[in-house]
């Protein structure tokens, strides 16, 4: 069994004492997003456990937990999302810098192929446009020089109420197409080559492997078995998009509780309902936020 925590929210960065507590508890539980009464519970025993991946901005609050980890043979790496946009699209990001330092330090501290660098989803606008991309990408490429092999990108999707969102944030969208796009992508695949990383797209329907991109996999089982010599699932998740190759996993994470306030967020409604849902929490509850677990049902 492959664990995410999480594509919901940021465990890492705001729920480090919770997911340390379920560890020694040895289970999580659940509840459906879509239907709170119905709780699972998920096992996070090691000799259960394939692999967990990490999904975070600021890793730093885990850091003090790995050897723990380690000693009780968890398999792990880490998906950090570094994109060094305007306030206006993310308003409580870490600056460049902490999130920089805070990756050199996980990558010296558990190796860098063990630390994926994330830049996702990529947003055109009149304030993040191509020019725009190709500069922050090629100084976030060269400031993790050496702390890391692998790049995955993708570009926004919009889903109606990511959309919304970005029209309340008075977002001005701004469509890259054709031969602005494919000169962003070469840019791209060449920029991460010329810093020691090979540059994956996921989530991305088109083929871009004639810009030097190759189709990839944020949970991917065969990077898995290249870092771990592990053997996991090649299914794909039914429940993610279309155009999304990761293989099965349990998300342990839920929605409406990442308090970064990223106005593109697939996974958060609004950053006061994040809010209000954080008051509530209680790191010592199986699940990050109690509150919903109304009925609980095992399976």
């Amino acid at each position: 069994m492959i664990i995410s925590a999480s594509r919901r929210t940021d465990i890492p960065a705001f729920y480090t004492p919770w997911f340390i507590n379920r560890i020694r508890e040895g289970y999580c539980r659940v509840p459906n997003p879509y239907n709170p009464s119905q709780v699972a519970t998920v096992s996070l025993r090691p000799e259960e456990v394939d692999v967990m991946v990490f999904w975070t901005r600021n890793p730093s609050p885990l850091l003090p937990h790995l050897k723990d980890l380690d000693d009780d043979g968890y398999h792990y790496y880490f998906l950090c999302t570094i994109m060094d946009n305007p306030p206006l699209l993310e308003p409580l990001s870490p600056s460049l810098e902490e999130c920089t330092r805070a990756f050199r330090a996980l990558a010296d501290l558990i190796g860098p192929e063990k630390v994926i660098w994330r830049y996702d989803p990529i947003v055109f606008s009149r304030e993040t446009t191509p020019d725009f991309h190709k500069a922050k990408y090629e100084k976030i490429a060269r400031l993790l020089q050496g702390h890391t092999t692998r790049s995955i990108i993708s570009t926004l999707n919009l889903y109606r109420k990511t959309s919304l969102r970005l029209k309340t944030a008075a977002v001005e969208m701004s469509p890259c197409e054709g031969e602005e796009y494919e000169t962003l992508m070469a840019f791209i695949a060449q920029s991460a080559t010329h810093h020691g990383m090979e540059v994956f797209a996921c989530a991305q329907e088109s083929d871009l492997a004639a810009y030097g991109i190759r189709h990839g996999k944020c949970i991917d089982d065969r990077y898995i078995k290249e870092t771990f010599g592990l053997e996991v699932t090649g299914r794909k998740d039914p429940s993610q998009r279309r155009g999304c190759g990761c293989v099965v996993s349990r998300d342990i994470g839920m929605y409406d509780s990442c308090l970064f306030g990223c106005v593109y967020c697939y996974a958060t409604t609004s950053l006061e309902r994040a809010q209000e849902n954080r008051k509530r929490h209680d790191p010592k509850a199986p699940s990050v936020l109690s509150a919903s677990e109304r009925k609980s049902s095992d399976t």
